[in-house]
């Protein structure tokens, strides 16, 4: 997943993309970054937590000049470590350098291995620095060129947000996997952003101007903003994003993600409905789709599970006296709504099945009379490549079991997913748009060639 926010031209660059950043929290959660630039030097505040952590006023305090890049990591490839926290910074032969990256290099290994054999020398586990050590052979004008040159060699999901001391650079894979948009501040008519989500021009008071198209590179420096296009290829958006990753409140690829999930949930209730007498929701991840699902059965919307939004990670965990303890630390269950109710449990995906059946287990416990689960996504039968960190097949329940086989382990009265076709109908509104959606279906855009793990180096900063 991971969240990318880039400015330039604005007196105040490191406390937007701080701002920004809050709002792109939801995409991950184990690192934040921003970097920077002042009369060429580079400034950077990078540790391992969350944004608010990390950022003090003291901090920002520290973070000079009119062009910022900003990043909340969810690791793929590369360990949580505070060596790979983004944005990486690099000295080369035309300035300092910084990147930020969302998304997933399908040949990275090959590259590195390729890289290090002819002499290079990495400090991170990243993917991300395999982009920066091909930058660091090719040949252009300026960092776009020299940008567009190394991204011909990379395969897999990329959108990226670099700054030097002449302004920022945005790109994105020709496919289009992961989300990038451009935008405005608005009272600043020479300050640009690019950020993953439309959230977080909200928050700094700036206006989308459109979405960063697959294939192309922008370059923005004082003297404007500047297009160019790579190689194209079939776009192939994530389907996952309108399930599940972006906020509601956002908008991917010119659609409202807010709408494509009440959808989905619309269409859930026509494939699978339920003789039941409420619906409600997972929080925070089903409760749009659960709103579908109830405007169009008729069932009443109510909230039954209640989620507790300050979990950070604990240390202290019991062995026997909590049963199912991680999930009861993140939700708990409503008895006055659901008890001797039957009960239409609506969430967005199932992966290993044991959260799915310990969420049962809270509303039969609250005195449900039957648990019925809908889910607004097909079953997941493929991990992703291209920047989610979902499991092995072989951890993944949609991939060994059927249907009625996965409803007997998370012991539900009943189990329906939204078809795929119901899924790419509700997702793509009108228009005929095509996404990835290779963890239902194994069809991968990309081929992937390959899975290997790098030994990593523990390098522990303190």
């Amino acid at each position: 997943m991971c969240g990318v926010f880039g400015i330039h031209g604005h007196p105040e660059a490191a406390n937007l993309a701080y701002l920004g950043l809050h709002s792109l929290q939801h995409r991950g959660q184990e690192s934040a970054g921003v970097v920077t630039c002042e009369d060429s030097t580079l400034h950077a505040v990078r540790k391992m937590g969350h944004v608010a952590a990390t950022f003090t006023r003291e901090r920002l305090a520290r973070l000079p000049g009119t062009s910022a890049v900003g990043h909340t990591r969810y690791t793929t490839a590369g360990g949580s470590l505070p060596k790979n926290i983004q944005p990486l910074t690099v000295e080369s032969r035309s300035g300092a350098l910084a990147i930020a990256h969302n998304g997933n290099l399908v040949n990275a290994e090959e590259l590195r291995e390729e890289l290090e054999a002819d002499g290079s020398i990495f400090s991170s586990n990243s993917d991300t620095e395999v982009i920066l050590q091909l930058m660091a052979r090719a040949r252009g004008d300026d960092l776009a060129a020299r940008l567009g040159q190394a991204l011909t060699r990379v395969r897999g999901a990329y959108s990226l947000v670099l700054l030097s001391s002449h302004g920022i650079v945005a790109a994105r894979d020709p496919h289009g996997f992961r989300p990038l948009v451009l935008g405005k501040v608005r009272g600043h008519e020479n300050s640009w952003v690019v950020a993953s989500e439309t959230c977080a021009f909200d928050l700094i008071g700036a206006e989308r101007v459109r979405d960063v198209a697959p294939g192309e590179i922008l370059s923005i420096r004082a003297d404007g903003l500047r297009s160019v296009m790579m190689r194209r290829g079939d776009p192939r958006y994530c389907v996952f994003e309108h399930v599940y990753f972006a906020r509601p409140d956002s908008r991917i690829d010119d659609l409202g993600v807010y709408n494509r999930r009440v959808a989905m949930g619309r269409r859930l209730a026509v494939e699978h409905p339920a003789e039941a007498d409420l619906v409600i929701p997972v929080p925070d991840s089903g409760m749009v789709a659960a709103l579908g699902y109830s405007k169009q059965s008729g069932l009443p919307f109510e909230i039954g599970l209640s989620r507790n939004h300050y979990v950070g990670r604990t240390f202290i965990e019991p062995k026997d006296s909590i049963r199912h303890f991680g999930v009861k630390l993140k939700l708990n269950a409503v008895p006055d709504v659901l008890r001797g109710k039957r009960v239409v449990v609506v969430d967005d995906s199932v992966v290993r099945g044991t959260t799915s059946r310990k969420i049962v287990k809270l509303v039969r416990d609250a005195g449900a009379r039957a648990v019925h689960v809908r889910i607004s996504s097909p079953p997941v039968t493929h991990p992703c490549y291209y920047g989610i960190n979902t499991p092995t097949r072989d951890e993944l329940i949609g991939s060994k079991h059927d249907v009625e086989e996965t409803r007997r382990f998370i012991t539900a009265d009943s189990l329906g997913y939204l078809s795929p076709e119901g899924l790419l109908e509700a997702a793509s509104h009108s228009d005929s748009r095509q996404y990835c959606t290779a963890c239902f279906t194994g069809d991968y855009p990309v081929p992937i060639e390959r899975a290997s793990v790098r030994h990593q180096l523990r390098l522990i900063e303190v």
